[in-house]
């Protein structure tokens, strides 16, 4: 994906603050995003945030895009937390997955307020 500008964590912070009650805080010392006090996202390495899937997103979206999204090692990934690599991402991808992750923990009143 030469053609891609590679996205940074400000980008990630941009998109998972503008969706509904989203609000930015810290979780193991690297900031996260939260949405009803749960964690839908975090930023890791430089170029890489991680989103909390369920398993047959991560499935899925590995299997699509293996170059952008990987399981986070060990039983975090099983529970479907997923890396992904801001480097290999475009903006629709990161803002697709971001919403999915925030619809896994958002309570169920907020999402008529989706953009």
């Amino acid at each position: 994906m030469s053609d891609l500008l590679s996205l940074t964590h400000d980008d990630v912070r941009r998109l998972a603050l503008g969706l509904p009650s989203a609000a930015e805080q810290a979780h193991f010392g690297k900031a996260d995003f939260r949405v009803g006090g749960k964690v839908f996202a975090t930023l890791s390495a430089p170029d890489h945030a991680v989103v909390k899937l369920v398993p047959e997103q991560q499935d899925m979206l590995v299997s699509a895009e293996p170059a952008v999204f990987s399981p986070v090692a060990g039983a975090w990934g099983l529970k479907g937390w997923t890396k992904l690599r801001l480097a290999d991402c475009d903006m629709a991808t990161l803002a697709s997955a971001l919403n999915m992750a925030w619809r896994n923990v958002a309570p169920r009143r907020l999402w008529r307020d989706l953009p």
